[in-house]
């Protein structure tokens, strides 16, 4: 970050002088902690060890360098209303083109258009979407969003990335406080600790496993499966634009429950284990045996987590469209 910023000293192999000994005794770690967060806004994710690069640099970066938590005007991201252009990944042709994007916590919206002066080609309901850094998806492009919402009783995705990170991390920040802000007003009486739960959630597990059709003779398909909270998502590559089908994960008492090995007639893959819902049995299988049994852990986690009032919300758009005759059922066996 430039001297003028941050400077680096080897403990044993470079001199100190005194007043520099005595100025780390006045300030330490504590003091400076409370001096550079000091006004860190709830919706703000603080990053952990294994959490994306571009998410730890930025930061840094809004600590020391642009002083945010320092000067709340400098807080971009806080306001409810942030646009600008990312790049957009296409549904069909998987090329990235530059989209207009704008938020607004007013209308819970958020909205991007192929030409700034005509109508939005889609409108998003931020209250009902979810955001999650992309980067090992999208290796060319470390400063990568995933934004996935639910449109006519199923996912969408939409990738969208930008050269510069900062700019990645304030939308994330932006749609995150946008979401809280409108939480408070729906729920007056609950702490901004509970409500800071329900803003974003990274996919819990991601990665390849082999499922069976809902017929016993049915062979085993390879497949890219995403847990988004209770939506256990299948696609057939990991960028997919839609899911070929979604599986709503639910609570243990409603007979949901996994288990090791296969059906009776169906042939087992070697690293197999079987989820179990009201609806059917899916036969799956794993790429290991340490795959399987971390696939085996999550999921349980999940079935053993009462509902809350936003899961039992999702679970219902699912079935609706699940009940139409003149569409696809979300538990397809495709």
């Amino acid at each position: 970050m430039g001297v003028h910023i941050s400077k680096v000293k080897h403990l044993k192999l470079d001199r100190w002088e005194d007043s520099q000994v005595e100025r780390m005794r006045e300030v330490g770690n504590v003091r400076a902690k409370m001096k550079f967060e000091e006004r860190v806004p709830p919706c703000y994710r603080i990053p952990k060890e294994d959490d994306p690069q571009v998410l730890v640099e930025q930061w840094i970066r809004a600590k020391y360098q642009r002083g945010e938590f320092c000067y709340p005007e400098r807080q971009l991201y806080v306001s409810g209303d942030f646009s600008g252009f990312l790049m957009k990944r296409g549904k069909e042709d998987s090329r990235f083109r530059s989209r207009k994007f704008v938020l607004s916590e007013s209308d819970d919206t958020l909205k991007y258009y192929i030409v700034e002066n005509r109508e939005p080609k889609a409108v998003l309901r931020v209250s009902e979407l979810n955001v999650i850094f992309a980067p090992q998806k999208m290796s060319l492009y470390p400063n990568s969003l995933q934004i996935s919402y639910l449109k006519d009783g199923t996912t969408r995705h939409i990738y969208v990335y930008h050269s510069e990170g900062e700019v990645i991390t304030n939308w994330y920040m932006a749609i995150r406080c946008a979401k809280l802000h409108r939480l408070q007003v729906a729920y007056p009486s609950a702490s901004e600790s509970e409500l800071v739960q329900f803003l974003t959630e990274d996919f819990a597990k991601e990665g390849w496993l082999w499922k069976t059709g809902p017929k016993v003779s049915d062979g085993f398909k390879k497949r890219w499966f995403a847990l988004d909270n209770r939506k256990l998502m299948y696609h057939d590559e990991p960028m997919d634009a839609n899911p070929k089908g979604e599986i709503f994960i639910g609570h243990m008492a409603d007979g949901y429950c996994m288990n090791m090995g296969v059906s009776t007639g169906v042939r087992d893959q070697g690293f197999s284990f079987k989820l179990t819902t009201p609806d059917r049995i899916y036969n799956l299988s794993a790429q290991s045996e340490i795959d399987r049994d971390h696939w085996i852990e999550v999921l349980e986690r999940v079935i053993e987590r009462p509902l809350t009032a936003q899961d039992i919300a999702v679970s219902a758009r699912l079935v609706r469209k699940r009940t139409n005759t003149n569409s696809i059922s979300i538990f397809s066996p495709r």
